[in-house]
């Protein structure tokens, strides 16, 4: 299907993701955040493919939820290091995404990038908007990303809380050592 835009974009996608899978988690099988990643080990020639395929897709001028998600990934896939992502973009890409597609998994993302873009109150507005939706009452990932929120605030104890509800839905023992590690790092003093 070389002409249809979106399984170029799924191409895409796949490619960046797997450009990084060597580095998403360390010889142990914990999790690395993207930002710790060494990206000295993601596959450049990955990269430089996926570019050039989203960059095919995306002129077709008929955008569809995996040219976005891929568009998502090439943001962080082409930034030199965690400094140079574009995080304005990538907000604004996810708002495009949850146009197309919504689901509360895209909004929490958005809320993250969000975050990154204009700070954390910002994304943790959104996330409160999320949580008080309760879509997402059974998922790790809210009051992980709320905790991660309230940490960069300063607001310790609030985080350790939601880290430690985020614990308790954590579905595998890689998330649950992660998230064990942010809990004690979030109830250290100081």
């Amino acid at each position: 299907m070389p002409d249809e835009p979106e399984a170029s974009g799924l191409l895409a996608l796949m490619l960046f993701q797997d450009a990084r899978r060597a580095t998403r988690v360390d010889d142990a099988g914990d999790l690395v955040l993207l930002t710790d990643q060494d990206r000295s080990r993601w596959d450049r020639s990955e990269i430089e493919e996926g570019t050039r395929i989203l960059d095919a897709a995306l002129r077709r001028g008929r955008p569809g939820p995996y040219q976005v998600q891929a568009a998502i990934a090439a943001c962080h896939a082409t930034a030199a290091d965690p400094a140079d992502t574009d995080w304005a973009e990538i907000a604004a890409l996810y708002g495009e995404l949850a146009r197309l597609m919504p689901s509360p998994v895209v909004e929490l993302n958005r809320a993250v990038a969000v975050a990154m873009a204009d700070g954390p109150a910002a994304g943790l507005e959104l996330v409160a908007a999320l949580d008080a939706s309760g879509a997402l009452r059974d998922c790790h990932l809210l009051p992980a990303t709320r905790a991660d929120l309230l940490l960069r605030l300063g607001r310790r104890a609030e985080a350790a809380a939601s880290y430690a509800e985020a614990l308790e839905l954590a579905g595998t023992d890689s998330e649950r050592r992660f998230l064990t590690r942010r809990l004690a790092e979030a109830a250290a003093p100081g």
